[in-house]
Order: structure tokens, then sequence, then C-alpha cells
């Protein structure tokens, strides 16, 4: 097994080679090729996705699961279905005809880009004649390891692509029958077009091919993990590849004094409960104690989807018999600096924007953080202090997407500092080198 593997690295390796002799008209064909059809086998797609959903939901029949009910095996259709969408993981491992209509939309925005290879960055000439031009250029071979998002598949292909560069992915086995598909799909695209198809290489969803991953030094150029604290942290401990991290997102909305208060309800509610199983979702609300009489009444949205929240104490005496008994709890220093990726929330009081700020620090991921307010010293101070890849002043943390921020697709949210920050999409998967030209010139 060890042996195919490697093999398949070297291959995507060269494969290098293909996609460097493509045009932009090339690539960008290609692109909405796949798009095209991968909306024409929706139906193929949307198969494999029930083999890999319903395992997840055969492996929850008749256990606890958190964030949902037992889901018994004689429960209507409807009804297990209302269960599976509490299942941590279960909305990011689900396709739909709409989900995949987005992606392709992705795909064609990824296309309608300007290439970001070959862009000048810098020109000058030194004193002695010496033309230098900073150009940039693909990073190479990209790695991918990410868990059960099939959605990755596809916008990682797309990105990679564009930007001139082979990837190489690493999905979670959850996610097996999807993944298979979608690359089948994107195969035989690229033969149709005369690419090696190894240009976009899936490694089986084993131990082994991440070990050869993490350890393919001179083959893969950089790897990014997408997925879990746990995954990524493993990701960044044990590879020989360098490693652009994409960390998880434990998001905070801090509702100021000066906070709007239906602004403030529709973005907690939005950021909590759009998606609960994305890196954007809101994880923490902070309050100003001034504006504690309005909690009830910002958190109120929130009972629609039972979403379950940890109060500290004089957050819980002000939902007191105002939100319902059986989803508000008291909060405990756990409660806090936890990624839920689930239907739940943590609720933080303080007296001062500084405070706020304090606590974002000590808990927060550097991934997305937001004050409501509609004072600009607060808001000036908030953007100023909060150190994260996207800082929001009355706006949902639900934004943080390469899409969102008209880049198309992503390639994930990286909440390091070295080379790339927030959404990565094609800029951020390049890099540069030096063009020096002369006429003779020597070095005394």
């Amino acid at each position: 097994m060890d042996n195919d593997i490697n093999d398949m690295l070297k291959a995507a390796a060269k494969a290098t080679e293909s996609v460097a002799a493509l045009t932009l008209e090339q690539t960008n064909a290609i692109l909405m090729d796949v798009a095209a059809r991968l909306r024409e086998e929706s139906d193929a797609i949307l198969a494999a996705n029930r083999l890999d959903t319903e395992a997840l939901l055969a492996d929850r029949i008749g256990a606890d699961s958190p964030g949902a009910e037992r889901i018994g095996a004689d429960a209507a259709a409807a009804d297990r279905q209302a269960a599976a969408a509490k299942i941590p993981g279960y909305d990011r491992l689900l396709l739909t005809s709409e989900r995949i209509s987005l992606i392709a939309s992705d795909m064609e925005k990824v296309a309608s880009l300007s290439s970001p290879l070959g862009r000048v960055l810098d020109s000058f000439t030194r004193p002695n004649g010496m033309k230098i031009t900073k150009l940039s250029v693909p990073l190479g071979v990209v790695g991918v390891i990410y868990e059960a998002r099939p959605n990755v598949t596809p916008d990682v292909f797309s990105v990679c692509l564009k930007s001139g560069n082979v990837c190489v992915l690493k999905g979670g086995s959850e996610a097996e029958h999807t993944n298979r598909c979608i690359v089948g799909i994107i195969a035989s695209v690229l033969e149709r077009h005369g690419v090696d198809t190894a240009a976009c290489t899936l490694l089986p969803s084993s131990r082994e091919a991440v070990s050869a991953l993490l350890d393919a030094v001179g083959i893969v150029d950089v790897i990014i993990p997408r997925g879990s604290a746990g995954l990524i942290r493993f990701v960044r401990d044990n590879a020989r590849v360098p490693v652009i991290e994409t960390g998880a997102g434990i998001c905070h909305t801090y509702f100021d004094r000066d906070g709007d208060l239906a602004k403030g309800a529709a973005i907690v509610n939005n950021a909590k409960t759009r998606r609960v199983s994305v890196c954007n979702a809101l994880d923490c609300l902070i309050v100003h104690s001034e504006r504690l009489s309005d909690l009830p009444a910002l958190c109120s949205p929130l009972q629609e989807n039972d979403v379950v929240i940890y109060a500290d104490e004089r957050a819980f005496a002000a939902l007191e018999g105002r939100y319902p008994s059986h989803l508000l709890n008291a909060a405990d220093e756990s409660s806090f600096g936890t990624e839920y990726l689930d239907y739940k929330m943590s609720i933080r009081v303080v007296d001062s924007v500084e405070e706020a700020i304090a606590h974002i620090g000590r808990y927060g991921s550097r991934h997305s953080e937001c004050i409501v307010s509609e004072n600009r010293a607060a808001v000036e101070l908030f953007w100023k202090r909060v150190d994260a890849a996207c800082v929001y002043a009355n706006v949902s943390t639900a934004f943080t997407d390469g899409a969102q921020f008209g880049f198309g697709a992503e390639i994930g949210i990286s909440t390091q500092k070295l080379h790339a920050r927030g959404p990565m999409a094609l800029n951020e998967l390049t890099t540069y080198k030096y063009l020096i030209e002369g006429n003779g010139q020597i070095r005394r």
C-alpha cells in the first residue's frame, strides 16, 4: 500500500508539467466543463452521498449522539432526518441538489476571475543596470487533508487548477463514496482536455496515506489541513512538509453598550444557526453589563432552533424564566474556548469593550470576531486590538468565506500570519520568484 501511495504522490508531482502547459483559456474551459458535469451528474453524486450519510446514520442508530436525540431504527423518515440534522458532522457531509449547484457556480466564478499567475509584483533596475522583476508563480503540489466535507473536493480542485497548482486530496473515510464520485467526474474532464488526471489526485482514506503525505518532502510543496482542532494539531505536529494552518473557528460576537438590539439579535441568530457545523459559526456571545436587560430579546430567535446556552452567573440570572429552562445551563470554565459545531453557545457578561477584547484574546482562535455597536470609537478600538484573521463590525461572522469575499471558492481559512491569513483563494496559492536580467555584469 505504501508503495502505491508514494507512486500516486510522484505522479501528482509529475502532473505539474501538464498543468504548467495550460493556457488561461484552457484552464477556464476545464473549470466550466467540470461545473457543467457536476450539474449533469447531480443524481450520481447524490447517490454516492447517500451511501456516506446513511453509513453515518447507521453508526448513530440506537446510540447517544451529541446534539441529537437517540435515533431509533423504526423512526419515521422525517423524524430520522430531523434528528440527523442535529448530529455533529452530518450537515458538513450532506450534499443536496442546491449545494451541488452552488459548488458548480463557485467553480464558474473561479473561472471568471483574473489569473493570479505571471503578475509583476515589483520591478526595478539596480545602479549597475541589472533589472530585477518579482513574478507570481504557483506553489506547485498542494496537499489538503480534510474530514467529512465533500464540498472541499471541487473547491480545492478549482482554486488549485486556476492558480497553476496540482492538488493531492486526503479526504475522510466518512465521505469516501462522494469524494470518489466527484474526483471521477473531474478526471474524465481532465482526460478529455488532454491533461494528466493526476493533477487532481485523491489518496486512499487510510492512515498510511496521511503518513505518506505528511512525509512527502521534495514531492509535495505545502499541506493545508481543514477540519477539527485535533486534525490540525496532528498535521502541524507531524508534518515534514511545510504547513499552512487553517485553525479551528472559536468565534465571538460582542454586543456593546451602544449596540443596536435589532441588528444584534439578527446577527447572533444568523452567526449561530445558519450552519452550526462550519468554522465561522458563533460559539460565544459577549454582552456588556449595561445591556443585560436586552439579553432575552437578543437570544429569543435562538429558541426556534433549540440552541443550548451555557451562561455565566449574570447572564443566567438575566435569562432565567425568559429562555426555555431545558435549554439554559450554567457555564463553567470549559464553556469558553470551545468550538461547539453544534446548536450550543456560551454567554459571558463584561463591563467594558476592553474586557470583551481581553476575553477574546484569551479564548479565541484568531479566526472571526464581531462587535455590534453604534459607537465608532468602540468599533475602532475593537478593530485595532482584536487579533484575528477577520474582524467584523455589525456583520455576521458567517461571511468569513472565500465566495462571500468575491474570491470564488476557497481552500481554507488561515488563522496564521505567515504567507496567508483569512480566506485562502487564488492569490494565496501563489508564491513568487525573481527574474534577473543583465548584460554581462559580474560581481567584484
